[in-house]
């Protein structure tokens, strides 16, 4: 596919090493983690500031490709479901999206709440959470 090159921004630093120690949200537990942000794209950085709502997209780099169904959660109870259709890590092109708040901005370094990303995740790209119309 044509245009689909995804080229890292960043790299999630996170106490959080091993896949089976990270809580499955990040308002589920999850630590606070520092974005270290590659210096290319330090304007795009320019205007963060502590306080503001972001999404960060990840690339699951430890997820399994070719898994197409799962149990939610791993609740072996619970029906097999599509990935389309959960959040699991594992599935054909896997994107992470996790909501944070910054908490800090130094420099290359984006200090922000709790993100269930392990350490080493590649960041795809990071976009503001949108408020309400009117403040947009």
């Amino acid at each position: 596919m044509d245009g689909a090159d995804l080229h890292p921004v960043g790299w999630v630093r996170s106490p959080v090493a091993d896949r089976a120690d990270a809580v499955r949200q990040g308002d589920e537990g999850a630590p606070d983690v520092v974005i270290d942000l590659v210096p290319a794209v330090a304007a795009a950085a320019a205007d963060l500031r502590a306080g503001d709502e972001l999404l960060l997209l990840t690339w699951l780099h430890l997820a399994d490709r070719t898994t197409l169904a799962v149990h939610p959660r791993g609740d072996v109870t619970r029906p097999s479901t599509g990935v389309f259709a959960t959040r699991s890590p594992d599935r054909p092109n896997p994107i992470g999206l996790h909501r944070v708040r910054v908490l800090d901005v130094d420099g290359l370094h984006v200090h922000v709440s709790g993100c269930e990303a392990v350490d080493g995740t590649p960041v795809v790209d990071i976009k503001p959470v949108l408020g309400s119309v009117e403040d947009r």
